[in-house]
């Protein structure tokens, strides 16, 4: 792969994965502009290598505000991990659900059917970028609250969202989650440290599991080798980590300005060029 094209990637993946845009669905048009197979097993390993360097960007970006929503006493610390380990462990139970009706669906039950498969679909993409534009929209409309802590129950819905979100690339991940929030009655903000831990605690399990695919993918290793395969990821990884610093400013000036419900109509035109061009 060409380090131009890894760069177009990564600035793609790093701004748009930390807005609410679906940055799945982006990274894939790219991609296909490009002339390269979103499904293939390298391109969503690349795909999940970028996520990685936006979830560092996360992690850097938030640390002050989670040490003062999270870390200030041990009691807090135990309720925060409680909400979001509940929150992930629904994401696991939704998305496992999802994957075996799509698979039934989609497959007649074939098990060996990869939900990657879906991902260069441009009708699923469309179907996302439109749901997730309608969700922002409506979650826009939703009165701002003041600062206040995410119950069990408003993480575990939250959650329930996330696991939507995971097979269908256009989806947006942050855009749901942050509009579930609001939606809930919680505070713009808190909503997005919210949306953002949940990221943190499901990468690394993407990424184990992108990583398990490519190394059963042996022809592709015998073929480029894993250090060929390495370096465009950690290439990207960088790249993604500075551009998701950049969009997270952006994000969080918008939902302080109330302009939130402009990436909802940003959806809805990305939708339409996702359509024409798939």
């Amino acid at each position: 792969m060409h380090i131009l094209q890894i760069l177009v990637l990564a600035v793609v993946q790093g701004a748009a994965e930390l807005l609410p845009v679906s940055s799945s669905a982006h990274v894939i048009v790219a991609e296909k502009l490009m002339g390269l197979d979103a499904t293939s097993p390298e391109m969503t390993f690349l795909l999940v290598m970028l996520h990685t360097g936006t979830m560092f960007a996360v992690i850097v970006y938030f640390w002050n505000a989670w040490r003062r929503a999270f870390f200030t006493s041990a009691r807090q610390l135990r309720e925060s991990l409680v909400r979001v380990v509940f929150a992930t462990g629904v994401t696991g139970v939704v998305g496992l659900v999802l994957l075996q009706l799509i698979k039934h669906m989609v497959a007649g039950g074939r098990p060996d059917y990869e939900i990657e498969q879906l991902f260069g679909d441009a009708r699923v993409m469309t179907a996302g970028l439109v749901a997730a534009g309608l969700l922002i929209l409506l979650s826009s409309r939703a009165p701002d609250r003041p600062v206040r802590d995410i119950g069990l129950g408003a993480a575990g819905w939250i959650g329930a969202v996330q696991g939507l979100c995971l097979p269908f690339r256009g989806f947006s991940r942050s855009g749901a989650t942050i509009s579930a929030g609001m939606m809930l009655g919680v505070a713009r903000l808190r909503a997005e440290e919210f949306s953002f831990a949940l990221a943190v605690a499901l990468t690394p399990a993407v990424v184990l599991r992108e990583g398990w695919r490519l190394f059963k993918s042996h022809a592709v290793i015998a073929q480029h080798g894993v250090a060929e395969l390495l370096a465009p990821g950690l290439a990207g990884m960088v790249l993604s980590f500075l551009a998701g610093l950049l969009a997270l400013r952006w994000l969080s000036r918008w939902l302080d300005q109330g302009r939130w419900y402009l990436f909802g109509i940003y959806c809805l035109v990305a939708a339409a060029v996702v359509w024409h061009v798939g």
